[in-house]
């Protein structure tokens, strides 16, 4: 069973705030979300920041690649003028404050390990820690009491990253992300002792989606823009995706 919202913010605010910020994931609030995905890799000090590309330039104003950079240099980069002269200023995010801000306002994270190359282990083993340490108490007492639906989801592309976290953090859910489904994701997905396979929508068939679902997987689909295709997909018995369009595509969407 999926004890996770159904429809996320994809990177906080979609298209209508600059990916992966707090000034996303409060423009997300406003359209009434309250779970979002988002990407998080390690800093050359080795502390996690919320970032989607190893290499800076399309949303960070600034040369280099994030392991040229320590994460305190990174927060003082801009990480919004590219989307809008409204958001000249927005700092890259530490993914702790990040963390911590979303789970006060009771916002439900799908965090993605994105390693710089060369980090997977240790970007799965850092953010898993300190996930983990940051949900403590609803680890400590889920399923029973509950809290198991608060608790973070970590997914990754990236197996040597997932294995990491499983090891760091083993009570934390995972989930492999793939373009398609290989044909050894049965196996895949048992020898990471994952949740759920999040799975590019467009390569998805409603038979592949049946499959996985009878094996007793959650799963999950990205990025899914048009409503039609969300509830052509939400038929096929997907639990849930995340959408760039929250101008379209609702928190209680059906």
């Amino acid at each position: 069973m999926w004890p996770y919202p159904r429809i996320l913010a994809h990177r906080g605010g979609g298209t209508l705030a600059p990916e992966n910020t707090l000034a996303g994931v409060r423009r997300g609030m406003v359209a009434g979300f309250r779970a979002i995905e988002y990407d998080v890799m390690l800093a050359r000090d080795g502390v996690p920041v919320v970032l989607h590309d190893p290499v800076l330039g399309r949303t960070v104003a600034a040369p280099g690649s994030v392991t040229d950079y320590d994460a305190l240099a990174l927060a003082a980069l801009d990480a919004g003028s590219w989307f809008g002269p409204g958001y000249a200023g927005e700092p890259v995010p530490l993914f702790a404050e990040f963390a911590q801000y979303c789970k006060a306002h009771g916002v439900w994270m799908n965090i993605e390990l994105k390693p710089a190359p060369g980090f997977d282990a240790a970007t799965g083993t850092t953010v898993a820690r300190m996930t983990a340490a940051l949900f403590a108490e609803e680890l400590d007492h889920a399923p029973a009491s509950g809290q198991a639906a608060r608790v973070p989801l970590l997914s990754s592309f990236s197996e040597a990253a997932l294995q990491a976290a499983r090891v760091a953090a083993p009570r934390l859910p995972r989930a492999l992300l793939v373009d398609a489904l290989p044909p050894d994701w049965r196996e895949r997905a048992a020898a990471l002792d994952v949740a759920a396979l999040h799975v590019d929508h467009l390569a998805l068939t409603a038979a592949q989606a049946a499959d996985v679902k009878a094996a007793g997987l959650g799963l999950f689909c990205y990025t899914v823009n048009e409503p039609a295709r969300a509830r052509e997909l939400l038929g096929w018995g997907v639990d849930a995706f995340c959408t760039d369009r929250i101008d379209l595509i609702g928190p209680g969407f059906r």
